[in-house]
């Protein structure tokens, strides 16, 4: 037996990932990690008695290349006398529908069939051919937009499936690399089919893929995949003594609230708001955390406010009214700086840099609150202002507006604290950047732009 197959019965059976005579669903894309994950378990199930089937769900996403995809899953299950279950979904337009990235709708339809197929099947475990390199790249894709222990620590080698939590997800291959995998492939001349999304930098994870991890191993550590993974098995240990702790004073086996750590002190606060629906902030969290009985907003009609033994109380309110005040800005200097609502805006005009794809992800998790917008697209006048019923946004990613209403819901921000927001229109009334979210689509750099604006808020 190879030394690959080897340590997968290992990480299999030393991790309590996958028990003799288990039914397994596993879940095959076609690329060359789910390829090898199928043939690697097919070829040691006799030795655990394991009983697999494999499932495939198509994105409908690359038009005939997604169906030859799933065509290439569902000869290799005929082949290997496996049961083969297929699913569908038209990605594109149900991430439209919902104002939501094709990532996370892809994400959350491939799991919400996965558990779908496991639960009719009775499937208590799905295995997905997430890797290594998977992980280091979840690393930094989390870093950049912002995450506490528990997401720094990146995928466990078992967790619930996010569609039906009584379904288990498996990972058999996270101590393996790319390299490996590809190995693997090669070795046992395994068919597979490229995805040419992969490629694409469109996605925030290619370009960590593409441009910052080589960047980084060449110039600045070449063993930066074994640091980065040290790194995310310690701070999830640490992560998980803190929400056992969390747990523990919870269920009053703990001492006051005021002699926990702050780190503990978070997780008993988070966890509270959680169970009542709010998914707060970093500084919603401390708030509360440094200030017992001041009253924090968690939504439209609610405040919250935490007693002396750490306990969360809600409070209604009233609803807040909106605000139509505005203030009008004259751009036609090369730079200037404002006040409005408590933000200190600060602007400047400059010629355009050497193009450069601009960054995804929400300005609210890049320090400072800095944008480059088109200058010439956003003209010589602006309106601030905060919003208002029926306003539209464009947002990076979005082939046409959304109501800003349906993105605030989507980016999880409360009802109270959206009134507080401020955005930027320009003067036929276009809104081109609202705090917190991605800049606006038509407003954003391209090989064409002239000038550029510097937009900073703090």
């Amino acid at each position: 037996m190879s030394d690959f197959l080897q340590r997968l019965e290992l990480a299999a059976s030393r991790r309590c990932l996958l028990a003799r005579g288990q039914k397994i669903l596993v879940a095959v894309s076609g690329g060359a990690d789910s390829m090898a994950l199928l043939h690697a378990l097919h070829l040691v199930a006799p030795s655990h008695r394991w009983r697999l089937a494999v499932a495939h769900f198509n994105h409908r996403l690359r038009g005939r290349a997604s169906n030859a995809d799933e065509a290439l899953v569902r000869r290799t299950a005929a082949a290997l006398g496996l049961p083969f279950f297929a699913g569908a979904a038209d990605v594109k337009t149900i991430a439209a529908r919902s104002k939501i990235s094709l990532e996370m709708a892809a994400r959350k339809l491939r799991h919400e069939f996965l558990a779908r197929t496991a639960a009719q099947h009775h499937f208590p475990v799905i295995a997905l051919a997430h890797h290594g390199d998977d992980q280091v790249e979840l690393f930094f894709l989390r870093l950049l937009r912002g995450t506490g222990g528990e997401g720094i620590a990146g995928m466990k080698l078992r967790s619930p499936s996010p569609a039906d939590p009584a379904v288990t997800l498996v990972r058999p291959l996270l101590d393996f690399n790319k390299t490996e995998l590809l190995g693997f492939v090669r070795e046992h001349k395994i068919a597979f089919r490229n995805d040419a999304t992969n490629a694409s930098h469109d996605f925030l994870r290619n370009r960590i893929r593409h441009e910052l991890l080589p960047l980084l191993r060449k110039n600045y550590q070449p063993g930066l995949d074994k640091t980065v993974l040290r790194l995310m098995e310690i701070v999830g240990a640490e992560a998980d003594f803190v929400s056992a702790a969390a747990e523990k004073f919870s269920a009053g086996r703990a001492r006051g609230f005021a002699s926990q750590p702050p780190a503990i002190q978070r997780k008993v606060l988070q966890r509270q708001l959680a169970a009542i629906g709010f998914l707060p902030d970093f500084e919603r969290i401390e708030q509360l955390r440094l200030a017992p009985g001041k009253k924090v907003s968690a939504c439209a009609g609610l405040t919250v406010a935490r007693d002396a033994a750490g306990k969360v109380h809600c409070h209604e309110t009233s609803a807040p009214a909106f605000n139509s005040a505005g203030l009008t800005l004259d751009l036609s200097g090369r730079q200037g700086r404002a006040e409005f609502a408590g933000r200190k805006l600060r602007w400047r005009l400059e010629p355009a840099q050497p193009f450069r794809r601009p960054p995804a992800g929400p300005a609210a998790h890049r320090a400072p609150l800095q944008e480059l917008f088109d200058a010439d697209q956003v003209g010589g006048r602006i309106i601030l202002r905060h919003w208002q019923p029926g306003d539209r946004f464009q947002p990076i990613g979005l082939k046409s507006p959304a109501k800003l209403q349906d993105l605030f819901v989507n980016a999880k921000i409360p009802a109270a604290r959206r009134r507080q927001l401020v955005l930027a229109a320009t003067a036929a009334g276009t809104i081109f950047w609202v705090e917190g979210l991605r800049i606006s689509d038509p407003f954003k750099l391209t090989p064409r732009t002239r000038r550029q604006l510097v937009w900073q808020a703090s």
